[in-house]
């Protein structure tokens, strides 16, 4: 099917599910629209020898979903979400953000590559234990589109919101790179084409390079934005921004979603204020947040088809026990980071519990999972992985409110 056709039959069956979503079911549309998917595919998957449920899976297999998020999606949702994300609230939560950010996801990573690698053995599947680790690292980052989609709509206290976007920001970018970092090792040590000994200095390179291009194409833009005063063109230096940045940070090994994460925030704070008009200001707020709602809807509608390709076969005892080690894992290293970082500030009480419960997975670690190379212990993976995300979305993401709410409310604390 043609680039073009493919992008329309997405984007009508997005806009009808949406409708669906908000006529009859009135969801949040993240976890709305996945309902819908999900439960359109399993109606498909009853009638599995049908020339439709065949036609679907094809058309999913050919828009490679992985390439999709990774390579299309993902740069346009970061950068949204960090442009209204406030520097100064942002700053305040800045060495617990840091802490569970960096130090965090290499817990999990670790917590969850053990436990999966032991319930594998458990259950008699094919996990090494190299793989076990490219799983926890894929699955450690709580994904920002999901945590961004669901918990503006809450009202949570400002200060812990404050906390799980700013950590669902960075921790995302930091665990690309510790998934790329963990795969070297397991293709090094499944005698492919990775080095152990080149781990380190990627997680560097990518890191590092990825906060310092965001920075840079933050501040070019930033001049640029100051030198005109025309919101269409100003629109434009900003998605302009995102393609070439994006790109650019492909092309020469750094961190895209960390490049983006920089500079949304850098233009969605110092831009916003001395580099544009109030005309321009209100045109680029509701450009990216119909971009935002857009991309977010395709997102999680291709999450819910997913499972028509992801149904064969499918390892469900694995995978329904994958779920509560991820949260165990998650517990571990939000409540060791927490509690350690508790010395020096006050905490609310439940707060532990809200990033545990809050910390939604979604399409990022699904397609890193699809973007493994083809074999048996990748389609374990990609089912453990899809598991969890979509346990995440409709389950964590429909009673986060619950938890939440057992905050103190910071007049009381």
């Amino acid at each position: 099917m043609a680039l073009f056709q493919s992008f329309a039959l997405v984007l009508t069956i997005t806009a009808l599910f949406g409708f669906v979503n908000e006529r009859w079911i009135k969801l949040p549309v993240p976890i709305g629209v996945t309902l819908v998917a999900l439960v359109t595919s399993l109606g498909l998957l009853l009638f599995r020898d049908t020339a439709l449920t065949h036609w679907a899976q094809a058309f999913l297999d050919s828009l490679n979903f992985g390439t999709l998020v990774l390579q299309g999606l993902l740069s346009y949702l970061l950068f949204a979400g960090s442009l209204h994300v406030n520097l100064e609230d942002l700053s305040q939560q800045g060495w617990p953000i840091l802490v569970l950010a960096t130090v965090g996801v290499v817990i999990s990573t670790a917590v969850v590559g053990l436990l999966a690698y032991l319930g594998a053995r458990l259950l008699g599947y094919p996990l090494p234990l190299s793989w076990a680790f490219v799983f926890g690292a894929l699955i450690s980052p709580t994904d920002p589109i999901a945590v961004l989609g669901i918990l503006r709509r809450l009202k949570v206290r400002r200060d812990v919101e404050t906390l799980i976007v700013g950590e669902s920001l960075f921790n995302d970018g930091v665990g690309v790179v510790v998934f790329l970092a963990a795969l070297n090792v397991a293709l090094a040590a499944g005698g492919g084409h990775g080095e152990s000994s080149g781990a380190l200095m990627l997680f560097v390179r990518e890191a590092l390079g990825g906060l310092a291009l965001g920075f840079v194409l933050g501040v070019v833009t930033y001049l640029l934005l100051r030198a005109v005063d025309q919101y269409s063109v100003e629109v434009l230096l900003t998605l302009a921004l995102v393609s070439g940045g994006y790109a650019l940070a492909d092309a020469t090994h750094m961190s895209g979603p960390l490049a983006m994460v920089v500079a949304g925030l850098f233009i969605g704070n110092r831009g916003r204020m001395l580099a544009m008009s109030d005309t321009t200001r209100e045109h680029l707020d509701t450009f990216w947040e119909l971009i935002d709602e857009m991309l977010n809807a395709i997102l999680f509608v291709l999450i819910g088809l997913e499972i028509l390709v992801l149904a064969k076969g499918y390892p469900w005892p694995m995978a329904l026990l994958t779920i509560p080690l991820v949260l165990a894992a998650r517990l571990v290293s939000a409540g060791a980071a927490i509690t350690t970082l508790r010395a020096r500030r006050h905490f609310p009480a439940w707060t532990v519990r809200t990033m545990v419960w809050g910390g939604l997975r979604g399409g990022i670690s699904v397609a890193l999972a699809l973007s493994l190379p083809p074999g048996q212990v990748r389609d374990l993976i990609v089912s453990m992985t899809y598991a969890v995300v979509v346990f995440s979305i409709l389950v964590q993401g429909l009673t986060v409110s619950r938890v939440a709410r057992r905050i103190p409310s910071e007049s009381s604390s």
